[in-house]
């Protein structure tokens, strides 16, 4: 055997060979020189090892906190990361009575603990713009055609889907709802035009859709969808973490042999719009009827639903009370204040044969009016007195109250409020009769309210007009505005303290068109609430990935040098066992051929050549 030869084909195929004529050299070194280039080769090896590991372990962390950084900018007004394949995405299509809009949210994966909801955020375009489209008229106006329905909404998802990537499709979920104007319909064309949507919209689009996820929903839903999305903007399902923010003790559902949990004070929620006004809150403890017929009621008004993706954890139980008084916004109560205007004005002048408002020269007094301001209703002409707390009077009896405990607007049941511990946003009108002309918006005091809202009344309206052509007002103020703000003003403080009995020192109401800088739409708290199961996938998954985690990352981004390594070892040990025998072969044969003694060997006879047979 004249030639060792040594070779590797994985990972990368190599061989080298050694003659018998270097091997005299090779037996040289002593056992410790060979045990020094042992440990000389596997330091390199190790050192080898971890630099790799060490510059992966780098680029995971380069890569994880470059992901939070990015959702950190996607909270603010970053464009949404489009090639992130750990994105997630959803649609929601408002369908309301002048117009439909198409919302389109992202979120990460879950972070695989039970005790967090997704974190949803609406999807920005690449000017850092809300992917969102809106088109005219409402859906409902398809009444008679409903055939024509999925022609209607294809252009708001063909937007929508070219803003996804097409491979996140199929697991996109969309879901349509419809509003106000659907629920007019009667309910056969109401059907007529959601079967429409449900089959002919998978035909066209690859989303997540199912019969489900289309729907009439009432003005319950889209309360508590409304409270849903403004709470988790706030941050209020946050239970984690306590980061001082004011708590409630609840009572959960299932009876008082449960224990009381204290979790963080969710907001309420007023909306004053130019119809109708809402008022949705948590009701934390559990609430008693003064009969039977008003627990029938409360059941339509008293919401409880379950946020969290386990059914199981109660942390995420929530009782709502939502309420909408159609007839009670700010442009509603006006029109029906005239209409009693004009209705007792025409019987008193009928009764006493008086003129009353029938010519500008002998007008109507009416204090809802800025002083001076001259104002027609059909054939009834008005004049401004101003006077703020006679107007607020005379609108008491608009609020249809009831002696009856626990109601409110037109004697509609109402759960107690603890005003003690609770917080409220006003919005719509709230926000507009406080701050666009009063100047006012934000936290809300009732003294100082009032007093700014009688000094408005009583300015005679030349002056207002000469303020408002100044420029001295909120930019979106109008003339309408300006004629209508004395009645609104008494009407959403009458609404607020007489209607809802909310206490004249009360402290935690503010006044809001956005929360954080963001208009927060109903929408929000819809797809947060019916993707509210999908973090038990990512949990199920983040379970599986936390066994094998270990193992398959290692496999798939350093498997080469794992397997170069492992290959190093093997052909090192080889050599080193293979010399070993070497070294033994050749003392044998040494002292078989010269039988003398080892002092005969340490006078320097080993310099003569010796012959080895292999």
């Amino acid at each position: 055997m004249g030639r060792i030869s040594i070779s590797c084909l994985f990972p990368a195929s190599w061989h080298f060979s050694l003659s018998s004529h270097v091997l005299p050299r090779i037996l040289q070194p002593s056992f410790r020189q060979l045990l020094l280039l042992g440990l000389v080769l596997c330091l390199v090896g190790l050192l080898y090892l971890m630099f790799f590991i060490g510059k992966g372990h780098t680029i995971w962390t380069k890569e994880e906190s470059h992901f939070h950084r990015h959702l950190a900018r996607v909270t603010n007004v970053e464009a949404t990361d489009t090639s992130n394949p750990t994105l997630n995405y959803g649609l929601v299509v408002d369908c309301g009575s002048s117009g439909s809009r198409v919302f389109v949210y992202c979120w990460p994966r879950h972070n695989g603990n039970p005790h967090e909801l997704l974190d949803i955020r609406q999807m920005r375009d690449q000017h850092r713009k809300p992917v969102v489209m809106k088109i005219k008229p409402g859906i409902s106006e398809l009444a008679t055609s409903p055939e024509k329905s999925s022609d209607y909404i294809y252009p708001l998802l063909s937007f929508a889907a070219q803003h996804i990537p097409k491979n996140k499709h199929q697991e996109t979920p969309l879901y349509i709802l419809c509003t106000a104007g659907m629920r007019l319909l009667p309910e056969s064309q109401q059907e007529a035009i959601l079967e429409d949507l449900r089959t002919d919209i998978p035909v066209h689009f690859n989303f997540l859709f199912s019969d489900s996820h289309v729907e009439v929903i009432s003005g319950k839903q889209e309360g508590v969808y409304a409270w849903i999305g403004i709470n988790f903007v706030l941050g209020r399902f946050n239970h984690v973490h306590n980061d001082g923010q004011a708590v409630v003790e609840v009572q959960l559902p299932g009876g008082d042999q449960q224990e009381a949990l204290v979790r963080k004070r969710t907001a309420g929620v007023l909306d004053m719009g130019g119809v109708s006004t809402q008022i949705a809150y948590e009701v934390p403890k559990t609430v008693s009827f003064a009969s039977p017929q008003q627990e029938e009621v409360a059941k339509n008004l008293l919401a409880e639903f379950n946020l969290g993706c386990d059914a199981h954890r109660t942390e995420h139980v929530y009782r709502v009370y939502v309420s909408t008084f159609l007839g009670f916004g700010g442009n509603a109560a006006r029109g029906r204040y005239e209409e009693s205007l004009a209705q007792s004005t025409a019987t008193k002048n009928k009764l006493l044969d008086q003129h009353a408002g029938e010519t500008a020269e002998s007008p109507l007094l009416d204090p809802c009016l800025p002083s001076h301001l001259q104002d027609q209703v059909g054939a009834l002409h008005l004049r401004g007195t101003g006077d703020f707390d006679r107007c607020r009077l005379l609108l008491q009896p608009f609020l249809n109250r009831t002696e009856e405990s626990h109601t409110s607007l037109n004697g509609v049941y109402q759960p107690a409020i603890d005003y003690g511990n609770s917080q409220f946003y006003g919005f719509s009108e709230f926000y507009y009769c406080t701050e666009d002309v009063l100047r006012m918006g934000g936290d809300y005091n009732a003294s100082r309210y009032a007093q700014a809202a009688r000094s408005y009344c009583a300015t005679q309206w030349k002056t207002l007009k000469e303020r408002f052509d100044r420029g001295l007002y909120a930019s979106h103020a109008d003339l309408h505005r300006l004629k209508y703000q004395c009645f609104k003003s008494a009407w959403m403080h009458e609404v607020f303290h007489s209607g809802f009995s909310f206490p004249a020192e009360y402290k935690n109401l503010k006044t809001a068109l956005l929360v954080y800088d963001k208009e927060v739409q109903w929408t929000l708290g819809a797809i947060l609430y019916r993707t509210r199961f999908l973090p038990l996938r990512d949990i199920q998954q983040e379970g599986l990935k936390a066994v094998h985690s270990h193992w398959r990352h290692g496999f798939s981004l350093f498997n080469n040098h794992y397997l170069f390594l492992a290959c190093f070892m093997v052909v090192l040990l080889s050599i080193a066992l293979y010399v070993l025998r070497l070294r033994r072969i050749h003392r044998r044969g040494g002292e078989r051929r010269m039988p003398s003694s080892v002092t005969w060997l340490e006078e320097g006879l080993l310099s003569t050549p010796l012959p080895i047979t292999l």
